[in-house]
């Protein structure tokens, strides 16, 4: 999957990353590479915990399937 992701420079000289995609899915870094290198495991994170509440929502006797995308 493809993300579009915004790099910020705060006032005390961090990058902060910001997926707007994800509503609250945010990192930052020293560096720009270090900002999406942590976006990336926050993105992934952020996936992860979203589809856990959706299988833990779905009815009695649906089973979940995993796919990988």
């Amino acid at each position: 999957m493809l993300f579009h992701v915004v790099l910020t420079p705060d006032e005390q000289g961090w990058i902060v990353a910001e997926c707007p995609a994800l509503p609250g899915c945010f990192s930052q870094g020293k560096t720009e590479q270090e900002a999406l290198a942590n976006i990336k495991e926050a993105i992934t994170a952020w996936l992860w915990a979203e589809d856990q509440k959706a299988a833990q929502a779905l009815p009695g006797g649906q089973t979940p399937v995993v796919v990988a995308v």
